[in-house]
């Protein structure tokens, strides 16, 4: 099962984001900009008491308007809340209990989540104001919680609220153990046709299963090649012909899939190319350290000459360069053209992101690649690698000691994750390099 996910919702101008921001920054990592992967995410993590949660911003709510950006933000918060295991209902002090509060607590009623009311703007430690109190009438099961979310006072006691919501973790979803297979893509691109051919072709026993608070389908698949469990990101079944055309959506659903994934299928529409979209949706998977195959569909639609492969994998390389790693596929769901290689493939990758090197290969590949191609140095000082020893799986993560960081700079440790792949395979999983000075933990 992914991690919980925590929405925070509410009228426009409450301090949704700035809460977002505290929640989530201090555990933002900082790293190049990486073309596909959304600046303005509306999503990331945060850590509370050992547990990994996944918050969501959104848009303000104006429960009752014409206005075509206001429903269209009223559409996000909706999908976030259908997603989310906990919601964080904020309001503020400042303005009172207001209509509009009334209208969305009530929408948020309807959800059956858990629903924590987080009264913001409380500046002054240990004197609520008389405002604060109006907030009880609301009749949620948890009491509003004070904060300052341009401070940071209450997010401790918001997160413990989270937790304490959450149900344990369920046994069964630890003893799955099939590959989680997401099917991400932009709408239209043969999701759910492919999962549905491979059902078809392969006469297996299926069970759908509707996916926790999250609007998917999972699918159950057993046959020759192993247990696999398809997550198609189709829907959210609220069909709406303003905003099911508005990419943002899309996006978040294909976040929520990756996040319970171990192997993403990230389909590609060979009619219409690859588009800004699909880069998007890749570098959801990419950042996520998933391990991806690059499912081309509709091949049999197109007309074909000798380079027309070759030409579209020139056009996928570039405009997907940071995910070299990534096995393209060409298929065809309307007539099953190579579906059952796509278990082939996804075994693959996802034996390869969990495969693990010891200590000593790691630093016989060290050795050769700093004696082939010298450490890069600076005003006479140059980068001295001491050892590489590797952390973890889903990605391939390991940890470098050095006595510079400042000095590891980005293009060496693009040539040592070359190094490593050359030796290793990684095929079809990114690799995490983490870049420590000697004596760190």
């Amino acid at each position: 099962m992914g991690k919980p996910v925590i929405a925070i919702v509410g009228r426009p101008n409450v301090g949704k984001s700035t809460l977002f921001n505290k929640l989530i920054g201090e555990r933002r990592s900082i790293v190049e900009d990486i073309p596909g992967v959304t600046r303005d995410r509306i999503y990331g993590e945060t850590e509370w008491g050992g547990r990994r949660l996944i918050v969501i911003d959104t848009g303000g709510i104006e429960p009752k308007t014409d206005d075509v950006i206001l429903k269209q933000m009223r559409f996000q918060a909706e999908v976030a809340i259908e997603n989310a295991d906990v919601i964080l209902f904020m309001c503020d002090v400042r303005s009172g209990l207001t209509a509009s509060d009334r209208d969305i607590a009530v929408m948020l009623q309807k959800s059956g989540k858990p629903i924590i009311p987080c009264i913001n703007k409380c500046d002054s430690v240990g004197n609520l104001p008389y405002e604060f109190y109006e907030f009880y009438e609301l009749g949620f099961d948890c009491e509003p919680i004070a904060l300052s979310s341009v401070h940071g006072s209450g997010t401790g006691d918001i997160l413990d609220a989270v937790l304490a919501s959450l149900p344990e973790t369920d046994e069964e979803d630890e003893e799955d153990d099939s590959i989680k297979v997401a099917v991400i893509g932009k709408p239209n691109a043969g999701k759910s046709s492919i999962i549905n051919k491979i059902v078809g072709q392969n006469r297996l026993i299926v069970s759908d299963i509707a996916g926790t608070t999250r609007d998917a389908v999972d699918t159950h698949v057993e046959n020759n090649h192993g247990k696999f469990t398809f997550i198609d990101t189709a829907g959210i079944r609220r069909a709406s012909k303003i905003n099911d055309k508005i990419e943002k959506y899309s996006v978040l659903r294909a976040h929520m899939a990756v996040e319970r994934a171990d192997v993403c299928l990230i389909m590609i529409d060979a009619g219409t190319g690859i588009t800004e979209q699909d880069e998007k949706i890749a570098g959801i998977a990419h950042e996520a350290g998933k391990a991806c195959i690059i499912v081309v569909n509709k091949w049999d639609s197109i007309e074909k000459d000798n380079s027309t492969v070759n030409t579209f994998n020139e056009r996928i390389r570039t405009s997907l360069a940071y995910m070299p790693y990534a096995p393209i596929v060409y298929v065809s769901a309307l007539t099953g053209q190579r579906i059952n290689t796509l278990f082939e493939h996804i075994k693959y990758v996802h034996n390869q992101a969990n495969t693990r090197i010891s200590t000593g290969m790691l630093n016989d590949v060290l050795a050769d690649a700093t004696m082939k191609v010298q450490p890069p140095s600076d005003k006479g000082r140059r980068l001295k690698i001491y050892y590489m020893t590797q952390v973890s799986v889903a990605p391939p993560t390991f940890v470098l000691f050095c006595n510079s960081i400042e000095l590891f700079h980005f293009s060496y440790q693009r040539y040592i994750e070359n190094c490593l792949r050359q030796t290793f395979g990684f095929s079809g999983t990114p690799i995490k390099l983490i870049v420590k000075m000697r004596g760190e933990s």
